[in-house]
């Protein structure tokens, strides 16, 4: 006990750290793996091939229900694996399509029963379903394109028409018509000027149209819209009886020859023309009036009055005498 004594702290510390090493080494080499002996193969080496994967049979499991003799196996259900062939699959698609198609050509319900017409005033809706056509066929083959064109074609009283198709069978056509302006003549035949100069059939009663009685046929206009009818008159030649309407005196119809233009046989016993052109007809028609004027006050009685030239208008007496009228307008005018 003495020894024990005479030992410091600090000594006794030391001495407590250096078993604990000691300890830990003897752990370590207990621990440490043993070196291997090497293994010397007497035979001949032999090439390795790796064996088929063997597939995992399914597991067989028994639940016990905790009586004796039963037990209760997993049920051994097999889900078919579906292998995409897309030759069947495209078989299937183009017959669906094809059934489709078949009904959709052939059910009644998509078969349209007539066009529904809007905004016609002298053009039946009979007479434009019976151009269309598209009673009874179905609303999948309506061209709306081709029905437009075929309408416009057989009525040039139409000025536009629009078609629009909508599911299952109505079928809306909207038509825009010609406005008439001159009632045209020829012989015992009449037909609708309107403003561009298309012709058409009359169709009822316009009110308030310029007559005009014509002995030959007028310049042909030149057409613009392929679709359209050709002009039958130029447009020049309808702005020219536009304007002259107002002049023409009651009791008398406007008339048209292809030597002299327009003109017209005056109640008062002279024959006026004016030509065809449209550019210069108000100053033709002051000349006119000049001249009348300038005659009766003279108290002369014209048999033909020509303005179809402003600047070199002259008349003919009922005595066959021609006389240059140039003069009389300029000093009737001062």
């Amino acid at each position: 006990m003495s020894d024990r004594r005479e030992l410091s702290r600090a000594e006794l510390v030391r001495r407590r750290r250096a078993q604990r090493t000691l300890n830990e080494f003897e752990q370590t080499a207990r621990r440490a793996p043993k070196p291997i002996v090497p293994v010397t193969s007497r035979t001949s080496t032999l090439a390795v091939t790796s064996k088929p994967r063997r597939v995992a049979k399914p597991r067989r499991f028994n639940v016990a229900l905790g009586l004796p003799g039963i037990l209760l196996h997993r049920p051994n259900i097999s889900i078919p694996r579906l292998h995409a062939n897309w030759r069947i699959i495209s078989g299937i698609i183009a017959l669906l399509l094809g059934a489709a198609i078949y009904l959709a050509l052939t059910l009644p319900y998509f078969f349209v029963p007539a066009a529904t017409v809007l905004s016609n005033n002298r053009l039946s809706t009979e007479e434009i379903n019976a151009v269309l056509g598209l009673t009874g066929q179905s609303i999948f083959i309506v061209q709306p394109q081709d029905v437009e064109t075929r309408l416009l074609m057989n009525y040039p009283e139409l000025l536009s028409a629009e078609v629009k198709v909508y599911l299952p069978n109505h079928v809306y056509v909207t038509v825009s018509e010609r406005q008439p302006v001159i009632l045209w003549q020829v012989g015992e035949g009449y037909t609708w000027i309107d403003q561009a100069g298309v012709a058409f059939r009359p169709r009822g009663f316009v009110d308030a149209l310029v007559p005009v009685i014509a002995l030959d046929e007028p310049p042909a206009g030149a057409g613009l819209d392929p679709l359209g009818p050709p002009p039958y008159m130029q447009k020049e030649l309808v702005d020219a009886i536009l304007a002259l309407s107002p002049l023409v005196p009651a009791g008398s119809t406007m008339t048209f020859d292809s030597a002299d233009g327009l003109g017209w046989a005056d109640p008062r016993g002279w024959k006026v023309s004016f030509g065809t052109s449209a550019i210069d007809m108000p100053l033709r028609m002051l000349v006119y009036q000049s001249l009348v004027d300038s005659l009766n006050a003279r108290g002369r009685l014209p048999e033909i009055i020509n303005v179809v030239h402003a600047d070199a208008p002259f008349y003919r007496l009922a005595d066959n005498a021609i006389e240059d009228s140039t003069e009389e307008i300029v000093s009737s005018g001062q």
